[in-house]
């Protein structure tokens, strides 16, 4: 955390204060998407593969995730017994993780192995504990966009097909660098209901007709032509959950971590001006302020996640406040924590 000296009576004086009261019983998780003012009180900032990771080891009776819905369950699925696990804001939702309904992923898998194909399921980790629950009694894993190919190699190995869910965008992305041609996968449509097309039957690779808005919506082809024109030679490097249009134009694409990476290395070395980076405009901005004097780096589209935003200073000091009568706490379905705990944990023997 950076070392500040906070106004006496202010918001983050006061939550300071509280961390210390606590001490070693609370650990505060944020996402590299949270604002600076939360970021700034967080022990352990990461993506969601590094912050699932870390769960594991935390001693601390209380660990307040600053984040959105999934990552609180899937930190409640990876806590220790006696643990509790709260959000500061229960409404933080994820816009992806809402298109797919547990029961829509259910009766889908239903369908596509009634026939007696081996058809297993890997759900990005943007989906809710009901989906997660859903893979992980058929079989299968959840991943992250930073071991989105890992899984997708180990998923192909387990059976006939995979149900790629619930970002189509990611799905493309990572089977085009695994080299799957467009032939061999199927874009589902819950709509006109074509689950029991040839098309369905014969692909290896089924997408989930899921996305994130913000990096699908506001990042576009022509932004990416833009940049090239105006910067020649340099870079774009966009998140794998824009669109297959958008990544096929920029110089690299990966997760949260390779674009901080980039970025680190690019300033680093000092052999570009200028860097543009397609993802959640407070991490892009926390970079562009960080290597402000060795790099400029650029954002593709200033698109911030309007779920990550409702986690504020002010509410994280509520949860603090509370923290001891349960304020904000996150519970989980008892009949769904040991199918969803079996996705999540295959995933992270697999990576590990």
């Amino acid at each position: 955390m950076e070392n500040k000296a906070y106004v006496p009576g202010s918001t983050d004086s006061r939550i300071e204060e509280l961390r210390k009261r606590f001490g070693d019983d609370l650990v505060i998780l944020g996402h590299h998407y949270q604002s600076d003012e939360v970021v700034r009180h967080v022990d352990i900032v990461g993506d969601s593969l590094e912050l699932a990771r870390r769960i594991p080891d935390i001693e601390a009776r209380n660990i307040v995730f600053c984040g959105v819905y999934f990552m609180a369950e899937s930190a409640c699925l990876l806590a220790r017994p006696g643990q509790r696990v709260f959000l500061p804001d229960h409404e933080a939702d994820c816009a992806m993780a809402r298109m797919a309904r547990a029961e829509d992923v259910e009766r889908a898998l239903e369908r596509l192995t009634a026939s007696g194909r081996r058809v297993v399921p890997l759900a990005y980790v943007n989906s809710s504990l009901a989906v997660k629950a859903v893979v992980g009694r058929f079989g299968g894993a959840v991943c992250t966009s930073s071991n989105a190919k890992v899984m997708l190699e180990w998923a192909f190995k387990q059976g006939d097909a995979v149900l790629f869910l619930p970002d189509r965008n990611l799905g493309r992305n990572t089977a085009r660098t695994l080299g799957i041609p467009a032939k061999e996968q199927c874009l589902l449509d819950l709509s006109r209901d074509n689950l029991d097309s040839d098309e369905a039957r014969s692909a290896r690779l089924l997408l989930w007709p899921g996305c994130c808005p913000i990096h699908e919506s506001l990042m576009k082809p022509d932004m990416v032509d833009a940049f090239h024109s105006h910067f020649p030679g340099c870079r774009v490097l966009v998140h794998p959950e824009c669109s297959p249009e958008v990544v096929e134009r920029c110089d690299g694409a990966g997760s949260t971590a390779y674009l901080i990476k980039e970025a680190e290395k690019a300033a680093a070395e000092g052999k570009e001006s200028a860097l543009c980076i397609g993802t959640e405009f407070h991490l892009v901005r926390r970079l562009m302020e960080k290597y402000a004097d060795r790099i400029n780096i650029i954002p593709l589209a200033q698109a911030t996640c309007a779920d990550m935003e409702k986690v504020t200073a002010e509410r994280l000091l509520a949860t603090l406040e509370g923290l001891d009568e349960g304020k904000g706490e996150v519970f989980v379905d008892e009949a769904l924590k040991a199918p969803a705990r079996e996705s999540l944990v295959r995933m992270l023997e697999v990576c590990r």
